[in-house]
């Protein structure tokens, strides 16, 4: 596969954007540079350039590239990130003009997803997105392909593999998708399974960076990796938690998402968030001490419609309460929940909104079965749950979480 190369010196970078008016360039380069930070660069300068189009060939002016070359020396920049994503030959144009190493946005965030997958599937996604993003940019980017090395933008199947030519690539891209493929299939197969069993699935969605991680590890003690950085966490986590109604909920993490999320990425990691869709209800975490909160969630809404989650009951987590203040002018009810994962206030309420919203699939009950229909009980300790029994006069008292199946059966032996 690849290995992970990291350096131990933070790589001096210049973030550069065309402003065409198609996105709020200001909030863009600003993801950008925590995107740049979180693969481990040092931001030294940011350039924004005003214009009606892109330039096909140089995507940003040649006279402002000209000013950038100049100002490259002074910073001590040693790579340039811009905020688009770029053909193959304006890489390869814009690095004649600078002369230092040029990456695109999708490029970087594809390096971040190489530094932080795991899991064999991971880095098979991950792995997948980098050859069909570079597949199409092999002509025209000439001698960066042929570079050596560490550093951002280069991680991933190496670039050994990028020299070789596009017929080998298209080999590599379908043996991954075969491998994917297979892999698929057992998460299919896990996830009729649990359907079948009647397991009740919640998957933790969001932006990246919210804090998942952080309620999954304090809801259910996973161990998930939980760090202030953008896609910490790439690989699915699932872990059970019991409602105060009785009923267990199994937990999944996934990825999290961001404003234009590269359209490989969406494509390569579609298995991971099909869990969203398949799930019984979806929390979409959101970071209420963000002025971004509401654009971010937009953007988890529209990837979560694009997957087909319509209908799927939602309930929005506003996450990090422990850094606002006047947070109880913050509207609440059984579809908003304010929270900090990282104290645990609002757990309670949170699991209350889970079970409400949650399609009803068994109930607790009190029930008095007489000692001649005992049979009774084996079938709702079969297919439920027993907290509790109590041998009196008239029969077994019992606490018990009845299937739905039983629910209009139990009626007739209710306290």
């Amino acid at each position: 596969m690849y290995e992970i190369q990291t350096s131990e010196q933070p790589v001096k970078a210049v973030l550069a954007c065309v402003d065409t008016g198609e996105f709020d360039s200001e909030v863009s380069i600003a993801e950008l540079a925590e995107l740049a930070e979180s693969a481990g660069a040092e931001i030294v300068g940011e350039v924004i350039q005003h214009k009606n189009s892109y330039d096909s060939a140089t995507c940003m002016g040649t006279g402002r590239l000209e000013e950038i070359k100049e100002q490259l020396d002074v910073l001590g920049a040693e790579i340039v990130i811009f905020d688009h994503e770029l053909t193959g030959v304006q890489v390869r144009n814009i690095e004649d003009i600078l002369e230092v190493r040029v990456i695109d946005r999708t490029t970087l965030i594809l390096d971040i997803f190489a530094q932080r997958a795991r899991t064999r599937e991971g880095k098979l996604q991950v792995e997948l997105a980098q050859q069909k993003y570079r597949l199409p940019r092999l002509t025209g980017m000439g001698t960066s392909l042929s570079r050596l090395g560490g550093g951002i933008g280069t991680r991933g199947p190496g670039e050994t593999k990028l020299e070789t030519d596009k017929r080998h690539i298209r080999k590599r891209i379908s043996y991954l998708e075969n491998e994917l493929a297979e892999l698929k299939k057992h998460r299919d197969f896990s996830r009729s399974r649990r359907k079948k069993d009647g397991i009740l699935c919640a998957a933790i969605v969001g932006y990246t960076n919210v804090g998942k991680s952080t309620l999954m590890n304090a809801l259910t003690d996973a161990g998930v990796l939980a760090e202030n950085k953008l896609f910490a966490t790439l690989d699915i986590t699932s872990r059970s938690i019991e409602l105060p109604d009785g009923r267990s909920v199994m937990l999944i993490d996934t990825v999290g998402l961001i404003r234009r999320l590269p359209h490989n990425l969406v494509e390569a990691f579609k298995s991971t968030l099909e869990e969203a869709s398949s799930a019984d209800i979806i929390l979409n975490v959101q970071d209420i001490s963000s002025p971004e909160r509401e654009q971010q969630a937009e953007v988890t809404v529209k990837l979560l419609s694009e997957l087909g989650c319509d209908g799927i009951p939602v309930i929005n987590v506003m996450n990090k309460a422990d850094a606002v203040e006047n947070i109880d002018s913050v509207f609440e009810d059984d579809n908003n929940v304010i929270i900090s994962a990282l104290n645990g206030n609002g757990f309670s309420r949170l699991l209350e909104c889970v079970m409400k919203n949650l399609p009803e699939t068994a109930k607790r009950m009190k029930l008095i079965v007489p000692y001649e229909n005992t049979a009774f009980i084996s079938r709702i300790r079969n297919e439920g749950k027993i907290f509790s029994e109590e041998y009196i006069e008239t029969g077994t008292l019992i606490d018990a979480l009845v299937d739905i199946k039983l629910i209009k059966e139990a009626g007739k032996y209710l306290v």
